[in-house]
């Protein structure tokens, strides 16, 4: 019995992942479920580069506005909602299109991951949640780096649920987390799929990343974050861990200037577009596509592979 399909677009942020995903479904009969771990958050529009509605085009929109940003998110809860939202797209007589960019959002759903209690113990993850507090994140970060180079490669330095997730594991089983997470991307898929990758020189991406964040700047991403700030969301919020806000969040303390703060956000947004590209190409099955083609060229290039391997 054939299985049934399943198609994800990604690529590092600032790639046009969400037209192509639109421009796709009109296509074939799509409907995009977000795989994006900030645009699930409401009033979080600017920052996160967050589809319009006008940019949907009448294409029904998953996993968007869907929590508060008082809320907590995780993997876990993408997964289950991921595949309800699936199940309703198929019963719809529609294709299920997954876009995004957070790369262990679409391994856990591509290959069904299980999250159970391996490696979890309370007791050294509330020590190193105090740790990463009183020492900091880049004392955590090389003691990870000495034990885990390749989960050093993905997990930002200043992710504090990740780094003491990954130091947790270690310490509780004796082998790398990467390990763990390399033998679940081994898993067989359930889905007939069709994971397709933006490629894209790495210095026109940071160019155009640079860009779009002052474009940002300019359309409102000021004002967006200070209401945020002024609802006095604490920081460890996973929501206020998003580029953009946080780095903002520093100009309103008053610890740097707001030249500063959007420096930081051209930094670590070319820092996250760098780690995106990292796990993609530790990832199987990837089908590259060339980003210096115009769009009609890319949604050829996915056609003709869709029918090269009869998932549609």
């Amino acid at each position: 019995m054939k299985n049934k399909p399943l198609i994800i677009i990604t690529g590092p942020t600032g790639s046009g992942k969400s037209r192509l995903s639109v421009m796709l479904s009109h296509r074939i009969g799509g409907s995009v479920i977000s795989a994006d771990s900030m645009q699930i958050y409401r009033g979080m529009d600017i920052g996160t580069a967050k589809v319009t509605a006008e940019e949907m085009d009448g294409i029904p929109h998953y996993l968007i506005d869907i929590m508060d940003p008082e809320e907590s998110y995780d993997v876990t809860r993408f997964k289950t909602e991921a595949q309800k939202a699936i199940a309703d797209i198929y019963e719809k007589g529609r294709i299920p299109i997954v876009c995004g960019g957070t790369g262990f959002y679409i391994q856990a759903l591509l290959y069904d991951v299980e999250f159970d209690d391996e490696g979890a113990d309370p007791d050294i993850r509330k020590r190193l949640e105090e740790e990463y507090e009183s020492l900091g994140p880049d004392i955590l970060f090389e003691r990870l780096r000495s034990v885990d180079l390749a989960s050093c490669e993905i997990i930002h330095h200043n992710n504090k649920k990740r780094l003491v997730r990954a130091l947790e594991f270690y310490e509780t089983t004796g082998s790398p987390i990467s390990d763990h997470n390399k033998t679940e991307r081994s898993r067989h898929s359930a889905y007939d799929h069709a994971f397709f990758a933006l490629n894209i020189d790495r210095q026109l991406l940071y160019d155009r990343i640079d860009a779009r964040v002052d474009q940002m700047m300019e359309v409102g991403l000021l004002e967006e974050a200070r209401q945020l700030y002024d609802r006095g969301l604490p920081r460890e919020n996973t929501a206020m861990q998003a580029i953009g806000y946080k780095q903002l969040f520093m100009y309103f303390d008053g610890d740097i200037s707001l030249e500063e703060g959007i420096r930081l956000i051209k930094r670590d947004s070319r820092h996250y577009a760098k780690r995106q590209f990292t796990w993609l190409r530790r990832e199987r099955d990837v089908i590259w596509l060339d980003r210096e083609k115009n769009d009609e060229e890319i949604l050829g290039d996915i056609s003709k592979e869709l029918k090269e391997r009869k998932i549609l």
